[in-house]
């Protein structure tokens, strides 16, 4: 007795892959039957298709304009085979397919030509999951995305895309399966329609809102001039790495004492139990303040580290303390006179005592992280700090590209197997790239995927190469959907990185996923809450003169000019404490604001 009779009767949990034919009807009788021919031997091409089928765990139903398989196995099962299949059709290049995945109840059914069949729950779920994509779109339930999240492997594939309304007003939670060669990462038509008509309605509520705010605000404002504004307290485990002093005779060594603070600052940052501030909100403040508990307030941190570092030739003194900033009381102070090549265990220590007294909770990853030596060669380490600083500088230019540049390719070339430096190189090309403060030359490119492929050799966990490799697909090559999946591995690496979050909000913002893109905003200003450029970046859309605004797609409307609410709001940011314009292209809020630079998303 076959599978398919067997299963007449019973009412059981199958997981299954709905297949269809994008365009199908379009096609002449002739083309179809070729189509269909074309699809039977794709899919019997899978070798999910053969394992299942020889172990008759799996029943096939044709639907005319495709077919939908029914496992009887595992739910990876039909996402596998949708894997697969989505890279066999690299070689049938005019076979559109577009794929649902769900797991359902189906129960077996006689249909009218006295064959047995299946219907259920789970099928017809399964095609509304489809129906929600376009050509080469494969989309699971939430049902089955949760499943497969339990899965390492499946996670970086898994981007959630909120609810698609199908058929009788249902509305089904969908989520976009996609990687390098397989699927579609582009937002499907129905959501992207949804996402819009959804934004125009949030536009204006809030503009109803804001009306009846601006009342209450002002009320509030005039009965609290004279009271202290009520914070909420900082994680105790969070910390902010100020400046650090340069007590070196030789004033040109400032170098040394900005890559000592950023080097101790950036291993604390890869803890992911330690809430971290960025370096650029960081920056703006002396080494060595005196109003430390009204710094901490704005950065929304406990804790605060100063330092001091005073190098004369090869004999390095750095010293340091913690404080609690509530009450301004030290916490751990310590001095470390070393000679330059053994100044990595001086930052290694560092940040453990740091660690150690915020009683932060640390993986066998992260342990080694911070024992980390990225090199053995004092030389080598020395051009890297001198790149780096030329790197952190505030202002986007060509100077300061050129001489990052230049002292990043003399320490690579010193010690090629200095991992950090490849992957610092790698970023600094690709930004000049983008932002032109480089020659945007075939060469700059392939340096910067070389170098990126380099670090990523040396050191596959590193954290900064992972985000070396995601930078490259995204400023050379504008292939948002690869970066968008080394990002995602990066931010498992680089915890408390404002950079990645921002990033990844551009690229949702550039697909019209609005509420995303705002989150992702919202994340990066927690850990860089005085960064200007992330603050302009942020804002959604900004009035013009003549009714004009930013479209959904970031561009200004015609006759798009800054109003004077605008410039009001520019020199409030700036009073934030960063007194340059936003140097990230995504930060412009019109193309005829000085600033603007155009979406750092556009093409």
């Amino acid at each position: 007795m076959s599978t398919e009779i067997n299963k007449q009767i019973e009412l059981e949990i199958a997981h299954v892959l709905f297949i269809d034919i994008v365009g199908y009807s379009k096609l002449s009788i002739n083309q179809q039957r070729a189509v269909v021919d074309e699809l039977t031997e794709v899919v019997r091409g899978s070798d999910q298709f053969q394992k299942a089928e020889a172990a008759e765990r799996l029943i096939k139903i044709p639907t005319g304009d495709g077919m939908a398989l029914v496992f009887y196995t595992s739910p990876e099962a039909p996402a596998q085979c949708a894997v697969e299949i989505s890279r066999i059709l690299k070689e049938h290049p005019r076979l559109q397919l577009r794929m649902g995945v769900h797991s359902g109840p189906v129960s077996g059914v006689i249909d009218v030509t006295g064959r047995a069949n299946l219907a259920g729950a789970g099928l017809n779920m399964a095609q509304r999951v489809m129906d929600c994509g376009d050509a080469g779109h494969i989309l699971v339930s939430k049902r089955v995305a949760d499943d497969l999240g339990e899965y390492e492997h499946w996670r970086p594939l898994l981007h959630d895309l909120g609810s698609c309304e199908v058929k009788h007003g249902v509305r089904v939670s969908v989520v976009n399966l996609y990687a390098d060669q397989v699927g579609n990462a582009k937002l499907p038509r129905k959501l992207e329609t949804v996402q819009k008509r959804r934004t125009r309605l949030r536009w204006a509520g809030m503009a109803a809102v804001l009306l009846a705010l601006a009342a209450i605000v002002a009320s509030i404002a005039m009965f609290s001039r004279n009271r202290v504004r009520s914070t909420l307290a900082a994680p105790e485990k969070s910390i902010a790495v100020l400046p650090f002093e340069n007590l070196s005779r030789d004033p040109d060594n400032a170098y040394f004492a900005d890559g000592i603070q950023d080097e101790i600052l950036t291993r604390l940052s890869k803890i992911a139990d330690l809430k971290v501030i960025s370096r650029t909100s960081t920056e703006h403040y002396k080494s060595a303040p005196e109003n430390l508990s009204e710094i901490a307030r704005q950065l929304g941190v406990a804790n605060i580290l100063e330092g001091r570092v005073q190098k004369s030739g090869d004999a390095v003194r750095v010293n340091v303390q913690l404080i609690k900033a509530a009450n301004e009381s030290q916490l751990w102070a310590d001095t470390f006179d070393r000679k330059l090549y053994d100044i990595f265990s001086v930052e290694s220590e560092v940040a453990r005592a740091i660690a150690d007294h915020l009683r932060a909770n640390l993986s066998g990853r992260e342990e080694q992280v911070i024992a980390a030596k990225p090199t053995d060669n004092p030389e080598a380490y020395d051009a890297y700090l001198r790149g780096l600083a030329y790197s952190l500088k505030t202002a986007s230019s060509s100077a300061n590209s050129l001489g990052a540049q230049k002292y990043l390719r003399e320490a690579v070339r010193l010690d090629p197997k200095f991992a950090l430096s490849w992957a610092l190189l790698s970023i600094v090309d690709a930004r000049g790239y983008l932002t032109l403060t480089l020659q945007p030359t075939v060469a700059l490119r392939e340096e910067a995927r070389q170098a990126a492929e380099t670090a990523l050799t040396l050191q596959p966990n590193l954290g900064e190469a992972v985000l070396a490799k995601g930078s490259y697909h995204y400023s050379c090559l504008k292939d948002y959907y690869t970066a968008v999946r080394y990002f995602e591995q990066a931010r498992q690496l680089l915890p408390n990185s404002s950079r990645i979050p921002e990033l990844l909000a551009y690229v949702a913002r550039r697909r019209g996923q609005w509420d995303r893109s705002e989150s992702y905003f919202n994340e990066a200003e927690q850990l860089d809450p005085r960064n200007v450029s992330l603050l302009y970046a942020g804002r959604p859309r900004y009035p013009c003169r003549k009714g004009g605004y930013r479209t959904s797609r970031g561009r200004p409307s015609a006759g798009c000019r800054t109003t004077r609410s605008t410039a009001s709001e520019r020199r409030r940011l700036h009073r934030v404490g960063n007194t340059s314009l936003p140097s990230d292209p995504g930060a412009s809020p019109c193309t005829n604001h000085p600033s603007a630079k155009g979406d750092i998303g556009q093409a």
